[in-house]
């Protein structure tokens, strides 16, 4: 009897998951083991949690959904709030475990956690690309001379084809029945409900599910149904609501789905009803996305530095006062305060409210990027490591932009996307009751 561990982290699907359907094609049983890093749920990058309350949620709900998903496959979920090299050292050792996979990520600390599993673990541990629009293989560069302008990069893969998605595994030969199983993710939903008593959820928030069929149901209502796809050139800088922009990045933040699954929605879509900026536009956003994994892979630890890749001083300090009244909306610029707390009531911000509320926070306040870029860490329902510190670089000026730090004119924007002031009257008045 053959028995395997899929240890999912940023890859919470079946479908189009190699690393999975390897170990069901291979084994007799398959068991998913999902490790809740306990330094994620307590202050240590620059002052912030890695965890904040509108991501655990969507996390929580979308582990309850794959638990779901595994049962009716024959397979089953443990969840351990823990070390995962430790927690999977002594999973392996008591169900005498034959084979393990997980997917690759570009995060320094997720690399880190490969590595002491390896470490500590006498199997070896296969990791897929799974989190990427193209493998490592399939880009027309080594990693080591990935260009360090984003439209160089785009020019030399934006017309090559992606790999097909992968369908989901079949069922796993010998259904899985633990007994005993150390699973705290019941422990944890309970946890988060008595959270959501002290802190209740602001009722503006967006309604996002986790989950591998929720996300794949927005690509459907985006692309399908409500055919939004076609004029999305257009809405995309809108700064509330959700049908003017895909709101996908939960989901592919998480891996409940694959940006291989976007991209061959993108191409379905094309060919059903035709292709223009608009879904061209998509597309170039999932570019821009595959480049900072790849940057990020590339960069280490230097993705978390103050100096950045370009090992530039950005000429920036902390200064907490600064610092709070922007974390909470206080800054006195309008336009800045309704994008905050906008986000902290409902862990979301539009694309172009971030790189408002950055350009402030470095430009205005002449504050430390990287507490800006880990207050959104926290804060974030999509937070997606490369995306977040290397766009925070780029904005301060130390990232990958040539052309140095990006200063937005905030009255300007104000003007062009709030021009009567609906947004700020929303997000700046008393709290309704």
């Amino acid at each position: 009897m053959r028995t395997a561990i899929y240890w999912f982290r940023y890859d919470l699907r079946l479908q189009d998951n190699p690393g999975w359907s390897h170990l069901v094609a291979n084994n007799d049983r398959v068991i998913g083991v999902y490790v809740l890093p306990e330094r994620w749920l307590h202050p240590w990058r620059y002052q912030q949690k890695s965890l904040g309350i509108y991501r655990q949620y969507f996390l929580v709900e979308s582990l309850q959904q794959l638990r779901q998903q595994l049962r009716a496959q024959g397979s089953d979920l443990i969840v351990v709030v823990g070390d995962p090299a430790r927690v999977l050292a002594e999973l392996i050792e008591q169900w005498d475990i034959g084979a393990i996979a997980t997917g690759e990520h570009p995060g320094s600390d997720e690399q880190q956690d490969v590595k002491r599993v390896r470490e500590l673990i006498d199997i070896p541990l296969r990791c897929d690309e799974n989190f990427t629009l193209f493998d490592r293989i399939e880009l027309p560069f080594a990693l080591a001379d990935l260009p360090l302008a984003f439209s160089t990069f785009r020019k030399q893969v934006e017309a090559r084809p992606c790999t097909m998605p992968l369908p989901p595994a079949p069922a796993l030969r010998q259904p899985l029945h633990i007994v005993d199983s150390p699973c705290e993710l019941d422990q944890r939903v309970g946890i988060m409900q008595a959270q959501q008593l002290v802190q209740p959820m602001d009722q503006r928030r967006l309604p996002f599910q986790g989950g591998s069929a929720a996300g794949l149901a927005q690509l459907h209502y985006f692309l399908g149904e409500q055919q939004l796809l076609g004029n999305y050139k257009n809405t995309r800088n809108g700064l509330d609501g959700w049908d003017f922009s895909s709101k996908l990045s939960p989901w592919l933040a998480l891996g409940c789905i694959s940006a291989r699954q976007v991209a061959h929605a993108i191409k379905g879509y094309e060919q059903q009803y035709g292709a223009n900026e608009s879904t061209y536009w998509l597309y170039f956003e999932l570019l821009w996305r595959e480049y900072f994994q790849w940057l990020a892979f590339r960069a280490g630890k230097t993705l978390f530095s103050l100096r950045g890749i370009q090992n530039k001083n950005p000429l920036l300090s902390f200064y907490p006062e600064a610092f709070a009244a922007w974390c909470a909306g206080n800054t006195g610029n309008a336009f800045v305060d309704a994008f905050m707390r906008q986000l902290a009531a409902t862990g979301w911000m539009s694309n172009r409210g971030r790189q408002i509320v950055a350009s402030y926070l470095i430009n205005q306040l002449g504050v430390d990027w990287r507490y800006g870029a880990a207050w959104f860490e926290q804060q974030l329902i999509d937070y997606d490591c490369a995306a977040n510190w290397g766009n925070w670089q780029y904005l301060a000026g130390v990232g990958t932009d040539p052309r140095g730090r990006r200063e937005f004119n905030i009255q300007k924007q104000r003007d062009t996307y709030d021009p009567e002031g609906a947004f700020i009257r929303r997000w700046c008045e008393p709290e309704r009751k």
